[in-house]
């Protein structure tokens, strides 16, 4: 059993508590003021208390793999060396900082945003295989533009190797780790699932390629060559929300194996996440975001994005849809955690839908002192979890840490209205009024500082943060 204030080691790295900031889209870009915006949306979570911040997916390539406009690029050592500042914030505050880095592949925007491949005309993806006929039947619809390129051997392994040379590049500028982006349809769980892998030399998904996991093994190697010990971490996937239509996919045992074999290998920490085949509301699950798709001032961004305000109707409706298809409980991701860590020996860290201080304290096996008042978080319960981690609610909240680790809870509502925006290439925020008037109130209230700021204020604590 852990409390959620109980620091934990990952690869050697001492992280000061258990609580993380999950990886966002940041939308930073790679512009004059990137490193501004990951400093104004990432210190004050670390400011906070939180133990491990993660920047968001980060693109190791210079072109395509992006997913969403506005990701950020770290091909360029010379971009990357600016982030130092970012890391040298972190640190300031007793925090840690792990870089996300991904490719999207077949998820990229030159196939799905219309504006974007107007730009950038002839653009192609990377694929692992020939794309599936469920993408290949949307792309002779005319819903997406597929233009893949499939990678040979030899170019798989110099995608591992951009990979550890980005890695490389992030520990220079004062990273504390790596982790991967192994899930929400990126081409590492493309590598992985047998829905998109069908290759047959030692990258496929049969006995050779040991599942898939053949392409993070040589990660593995290639982030070990360029940043040496560094800590490194990944998604793992189970696509258990896949589709009637997909009838090839991995299971919730093909993801426990693949744990065990990542473990093996020494990834130095794993995420479990459950996912479908695609990119969609598996991913962030919770309410239809109405408020943003009836945004006025971004029906113009949307319509670019999709090719059309018809065709953006069409993408509300499919969005509408779903919204009842993924429930949005606490800690969906738990069991799946729970029977990952009962295989491994290397952290665990839980993510999804996690809002209440009780959900954090549950997945750690943390009953609260047991006793007459310590059942609040279900005493005695088996851990899920060695580390929790929150995403959206750190829009609402950037400081949110304070009053998890003061023992509230998160005013995020699930309402998804931070999330649909971002296809335009805005910056995730909190678009509910009710819970930003309520943050309003807190920060007046002065919540955002914590037991930190009573110390300060009573004279015994180090200076205000």
């Amino acid at each position: 059993m852990a409390s959620l204030e109980d620091p934990i080691d990952i690869g050697g790295l001492t992280v000061p508590n258990r609580l993380y900031r999950a990886p966002l889209l940041e939308c930073a870009g790679n512009g004059p003021d990137a490193v501004d915006r990951f400093l104004s949306e990432l210190e004050p979570t670390a400011a906070s208390g939180v133990g491990l911040v993660f920047q968001g997916a980060s693109i190791v390539s210079a072109e395509s793999g992006c997913a969403a406009p506005n990701m950020t690029r770290v091909h360029d050592p010379d971009f990357v060396a600016r982030l130092q500042r970012l890391t040298d914030a972190i640190h300031a505050h007793e925090g840690k900082i792990f870089i996300q880095l991904g490719h999207g592949g077949l998820r990229s925007l030159e196939v799905w945003h219309a504006e974007h491949r107007r730009r950038n005309p002839g653009v192609s993806q990377l694929a692992v295989s020939r794309p599936p006929w469920q993408l290949r039947a949307l792309d002779h619809a005319g819903l997406i533009d597929l233009n893949p390129h499939v990678l040979s051997t030899a170019e798989v392994y110099d995608l591992a190797e951009q990979f550890g040379r980005c890695a490389g590049y992030a520990v220079d500028a004062g990273y504390d780790g790596i982790h991967l982006s192994g899930a929400n349809m990126g081409i590492v769980q493309q590598f992985l699932s047998p829905f998109y892998n069908r290759r047959d030399d030692e990258f496929g998904t049969g006995p050779d390629g040991r599942g898939g996991v053949r392409f993070l093994e040589v990660v593995h190697d290639a982030v070990r060559d360029h940043a040496g010990d560094v800590p490194l971490a990944t998604k793992v996937p189970a696509e258990t929300a896949a589709p009637p239509i997909v009838r090839r996919s991995l299971s919730a045992a093909d993801g426990v194996a693949i744990a065990e074999r990542l473990a093996a290998v020494g990834y130095d920490a794993l995420v479990p996440v459950e996912v479908s085949t695609f990119w969609d509301m598996s991913v962030v699950r919770g309410a239809f975001p109405d408020r943003a798709w009836d945004a006025a001032d971004l029906q113009k961004d949307y319509a670019a994005a999709f090719g059309g305000p018809w065709r953006a109707r069409a993408v509300e409706a499919l969005n509408r849809l779903q919204a009842t298809q993924f429930g949005d409980e606490s800690g969906w991701n738990a069991g799946f955690c729970r029977a990952v860590r009962d295989r491994v020996d290397v952290p665990v860290l839980c993510e999804g839908g996690i809002r209440e201080r009780e959900t954090c304290d549950r997945l750690l096996g943390d009953d609260g002192g047991s006793g007459a008042d310590g059942d609040r978080a279900g005493a005695s319960c088996e851990p899920a979890a060695d580390l929790v981690g929150m995403g959206r609610p750190f829009y609402a909240e950037p400081r949110l840490g304070a009053r998890l680790l003061d023992g509230a809870d998160a005013l995020c509502e699930s309402c998804n209205n931070c999330t649909i925006p971002q296809v335009a290439g805005e910056p995730g925020r909190c678009r509910t009024p009710s819970v930003v008037r309520e943050r309003a109130r807190l920060e007046r209230a002065g919540e955002y500082y914590g037991q930190k700021r009573n110390e300060t204020d009573s004279g015994t604590g180090a200076g205000e943060d």
